[in-house]
């Protein structure tokens, strides 16, 4: 299943102003890099968002967040969001945000 195109384009309006934003192909979906750092994407309908090892557990906590995990081994400091969890444009603007944020504490690639 490709992922979501809508969500995308949502997620690329939320980045419109930050510098250094990339585009891959990647975990069967699109993922988001600031300065050469992962910071978000999609896979199928739901927003994938690096949070960082620290953040993880409060990301977690969170509505429509669950544990990215593709293979059985689950990747810590990322999570999943349900689509419903990120419908409105605060709810986007914050998930994108924290990996963002995160992307940004790393060195530049």
């Amino acid at each position: 299943m490709p992922f979501d195109e809508t969500l995308a384009t949502r997620v690329r309006a939320e980045l419109k102003s930050i510098r250094e934003v990339e585009e891959r192909r990647m975990f069967g979906g699109l993922i988001f890099m600031v300065n050469g750092n992962m910071a978000a994407g999609i896979r199928r309908a739901d927003l994938i968002v690096r949070v960082g090892p620290s953040a993880s557990d409060a990301a977690l906590e969170r509505p429509g967040a669950r544990v990215f995990d593709l293979t059985g081994r689950p990747m810590k400091a990322w999570v999943l969001v349900a689509a419903q969890a990120v419908a409105g444009k605060r709810e986007l603007r914050d998930w994108v945000g924290l990996g963002v944020d995160f992307a940004r504490s790393l060195p530049k690639k």
